[in-house]
């Protein structure tokens, strides 16, 4: 209700629409989300379409940043889970990276806000990351793999089940609160000091929107790597 009456007022628009009865998308988030990942793909494109041995420009920042992931994932999951999620991974933070940047873009023409301002997107990519887990698990250790629910003892069967219930909402609840709450903050400053402290405050949103990407990919990390532990 509180985001709602936000939009309403101007703060925060997520322009929700009906689209049948008792359902609502909101559709500046879903525009967004279209806009992200048009924006990878693009980047993408331009680091593959004329990749070269020795790279440089778009297809150097690409690879410094996959070189620099798939440290991470070797380092968290082993050579083994790293083949398996570096898909899952690389396009996670770079769809994250830009979403949580492209809010921060001039307000020209166009009401830009982030996707991960939005609940339902945080908490729809941290379900995902559960249920990858859970897809990886079953493909490398059968059904045995949520034997872990049971250990060390079936008493904390409700613990852990409480636990597996609250890794999603807090990732979500993280990435959320932090890309909203800077966004809201740069709408407020634009209000009462128009000039220089606004850009310095999306200097400093720049770097809050990348660190929110690297802690949400390396938590999928850490979420993910039990499974290729489980399996040896």
């Amino acid at each position: 209700m509180e985001i709602a009456e936000a939009s309403g007022s101007g703060i925060i628009h997520y322009l929700p629409t009906e689209v049948f009865d008792g359902v609502v998308i909101n559709m500046q988030t879903m525009y967004m989300s279209w806009l992200t990942m048009a924006v990878v793909a693009l980047i993408v494109f331009a680091a593959t379409r004329k990749a070269e041995i020795i790279p440089s420009g778009v297809q150097n920042i690409v690879e410094v940043f996959i070189e620099w992931l798939n440290g991470l994932m070797e380092g968290n999951m082993g050579m083994e889970g790293r083949r398996a999620a570096a898909p899952f991974i690389i396009t996670l933070f770079l769809y994250l990276f830009v979403g949580n940047e492209i809010g921060l873009l001039p307000q020209v023409g166009a009401h830009f806000t982030s996707p991960t301002n939005d609940i339902n997107v945080t908490l729809g990519m941290a379900v995902t990351v559960s249920f990858t887990v859970y897809v990886l698990g079953i493909m490398r250790n059968g059904l045995g793999y949520f034997k872990h629910f049971i250990q060390p003892s079936f008493l904390f069967l409700p613990l852990n089940l409480l636990e597996e219930v609250s890794k999603p909402l807090t990732m979500a609840l993280r990435l959320f609160g932090n890309i909203l709450a800077g966004e809201i903050l740069l709408i407020v400053l634009y209000m009462l000091a128009p000039w220089v402290i606004p850009d310095l405050w999306i200097g400093f949103s720049l770097i809050v929107g990348f660190l929110q990407a690297f802690i949400f990919t390396m938590l999928t990390m850490i979420a993910i790597a039990p499974v290729f532990r489980a399996h040896h």
